[in-house]
């Protein structure tokens, strides 16, 4: 459908329009965890926001994914939906993290038709999953 270079350009003005239309400072990796960070993903079928847990000790990867995971209720009331999880999530490299997210469906970074509602998914459960964090930061944190 697009060549590579079209691709990466629609990319780069999806994200650029993502950042001037909502320019507010985001957690995302200064979660003070390492490894441990806030993520936004869009693709061709779907949009996403994850909390990313990518510690390389499965020990504290786990132990931080279990703290998580107590809060799943907390976490689906604030964000209006259900969570999906994986404790064991392999990325396209083939590295195992952690993951909690939520998803959108029918939405595409190439189809500037619904770049508005993939901004307005964006910042509505990204603002829930970092109030969730903010409440809960110190347990969280406690490992």
């Amino acid at each position: 459908m697009f060549s590579k270079e079209e691709a990466a350009k629609i990319k780069k003005e999806f994200w650029t329009s993502f950042g001037k239309s909502f320019p507010k400072k985001w957690i995302l990796y200064d979660t003070k965890i390492k490894d441990f960070a806030f993520k936004f993903y869009c693709d061709n079928k779907k949009a996403e926001v994850s909390i990313d847990i990518e510690i390389k000790d499965e020990i504290f990867r786990n132990a931080y994914y279990e703290k998580l995971w107590s809060l799943e209720g907390i976490l689906e009331e604030e964000l209006g939906q259900e969570v999906f999880k994986d404790e064991f999530y392999t990325l396209e490299n083939g590295k195992i993290i952690s993951r909690f997210w939520v998803e959108k469906h029918n939405v595409s970074i190439f189809n500037k038709n619904t770049w508005q509602e993939i901004f307005e998914f964006f910042v509505a459960k990204m603002s829930a999953f970092e109030q969730v964090y903010w409440e809960y930061e110190e347990f969280i944190k406690d490992v």
